[in-house]
Formats: C-alpha cells, sequence, structure tokens
C-alpha cells in the first residue's frame, strides 16, 4: 500500500524543465593564421545599471577550455568581498601559445621544441588593434583596460609593458616565463621607465633562469616605477601561482575604498614597491 501511495505521488509530479545557463558571448576571430574565441562575461548587473560603465580585463589563455572560468570565479569572488573593482572580462583564447605569447628565441633548444614560437608582436597587433576596439565600441567601457597573463603568457604582459605604446592602463604579470630567449626580457630594461602603468609582477617557487630573470626585472624597475611585487617562493609554486595570485593582482590594479580587507586576512601582499603596498 505504502509502495502504490509513492508512486501515485511521483508520477503526479511535473518534471522541471531546465533552462541553460548563459554566462557571456563569443565572438570567433582570426588572427595569426588561425580561428579563435575572444570571450566576454558582463557584470551580474550589467543590463540593469545601463548609466554605468565598466573597467576591462583582457585575460590571456582564457578560452572555455582555458582559464576562462577560473579567472571569472575569481574575479567574482572580488567582488564579494569588494576587494576590487567589478569588471568586463574578455578572455582571449590562445591556439598555439608558444606562437601568438612569445618573441623569437635565440636559444637553441628553444627553437627545437618550440618551432612556431615568436609570433608575440603580431598577436599583440590583433589585440590592441582589432579586439580592444571592438570591446570598446560595442560595451560601456570607462577606459579603464587590465591586461592579464601567467607564464608564457606573463611574458607577453611584461613585453607589452615594457613597449612604448601604452596600451593599457595596469598590467599583471603573474609567474612570468622570463628564462625565454636566454632572459633576454630581464636584461634589456630601457633607463626611462618612470609614468609606467601600475605592474603586478609575481614569483613563485620557479628557481632556475626562470627566477633569475624575475628579479633582474624586480632589480631594474625598483627604484623607477611603481609596482607591486609579490615574493609567494615559500609557497606557492608554478602550477598553482594564477589560482593565488589573480585575486590580488585585481586587487592592486582596480583597487576599492574597501577597509575590512586587512581584517579578513585579504591585504596586498608585495614585498617590494608599489603605490598600494602598505606602509
Amino acid at each position: 500500500m505504502i509502495s502504490l501511495i509513492l508512486a501515485g505521488a511521483a508520477s503526479s509530479l511535473t518534471p522541471a524543465e531546465p533552462q541553460p545557463i548563459v554566462i557571456g558571448e563569443q565572438y570567433t576571430l582570426e588572427a595569426v593564421g588561425a580561428e579563435r574565441a575572444v570571450n566576454v562575461i558582463l557584470p551580474p548587473d550589467y543590463a540593469e545599471q545601463p548609466d554605468t560603465r565598466w573597467p576591462v580585463i583582457y585575460a590571456l589563455d582564457a578560452g572555455m577550455d582555458q582559464d576562462l572560468m577560473l579567472v571569472t570565479g575569481l574575479e567574482r569572488w572580488n567582488r564579494l568581498w569588494g576587494r576590487s573593482r567589478n569588471a568586463i572580462i574578455v578572455g582571449i583564447e590562445t591556439r598555439d601559445r608558444q606562437r601568438e605569447l612569445l618573441p623569437p628565441t635565440g636559444d637553441p633548444a628553444e627553437q627545437e621544441r618550440y618551432s612556431t614560437a615568436g609570433s608575440s608582436s603580431e598577436f599583440r597587433d590583433w589585440l590592441v588593434s582589432t579586439v580592444k576596439p571592438m570591446i570598446e565600441a560595442r560595451y560601456r567601457t570607462d577606459g579603464t583596460a587590465i591586461l592579464a597573463g601567467e607564464s608564457a603568457a606573463g611574458h607577453f604582459v611584461v613585453e607589452t609593458w615594457l613597449g612604448a605604446d601604452r596600451q593599457f592602463d595596469g598590467y599583471a604579470a603573474i609567474s612570468p616565463a622570463l628564462q625565454w630567449d636566454n632572459q633576454s626580457l630581464s636584461q634589456g630594461i630601457a633607463e626611462t621607465l618612470e609614468g609606467r602603468p601600475p605592474l603586478y609582477l609575481s614569483l613563485a617557487d620557479e628557481g632556475g633562469a626562470t627566477e633569475t630573470g624575475i628579479l633582474r626585472l624586480v632589480d631594474a624597475i625598483s627604484s623607477k616605477q611603481d609596482f607591486c611585487f609579490s615574493d609567494r617562493r615559500s609557497d606557492l609554486v608554478h602550477a598553482n601561482a594564477l589560482h593565488g595570485l589573480m585575486p590580488e593582482a585585481l586587487q592592486y590594479l582596480l583597487p576599492t575604498d574597501a577597509d575590512w580587507l586587512e581584517e579578513y586576512g585579504l591585504g596586498l601582499r608585495c614585498e617590494r614597491g608599489g603605490k598600494s603596498v602598505p606602509e
């Protein structure tokens, strides 16, 4: 009797219809000989605030099967704590990372292992001449553009920051692969670096030429430029640096006036330099 009653109750229920979860919009564009996705994720209240404009985070290696969901989740977590300003996220998919994110190398071993590498300049031109204008034309941006990347993408960020063109207003280079091309990027630092946009730079337990290159860069810019250098060799490795440090990078580059962050362990951990480093 009991089983019959339960069966009858179950059969009277109308199954709920699933609804799609829409998280953003996607464009398919061609760059450096390959089609790739440009993913746009808007703030949750974008439609409800038609008079509001937003900063933009251009995240490299951010295809659907790459870091897009990670970066979005971390940015939304920052939002919950008031840790960084709300932003539009533009995820740039990479298809051949070494080709698109790294400049040519004179190292024979790197040339053999990454035979397609060397088109970062072309990829950068596409990013600033095609993607950035498209985003600024189609969405309510406030004129603040942040470029963020890790590892090879971090090298791309530093290379862009050191360049003559000021295309972005803030840069986050998390564990940048500065061992590339015999550390050439950190060895050719110009004397005049004053007035460049803020740079967030981090070092995990990298070791070897990567660590040497990052520390050389820090030494070269420490007396010339405001920046945030997070030395995390004691608690992070290359594999988890992006997960651990993207929230801090956004906090530095898109700061808020929240006065409770230190209380909850969310203060910046910058050991050297930077206008937002606590006294």
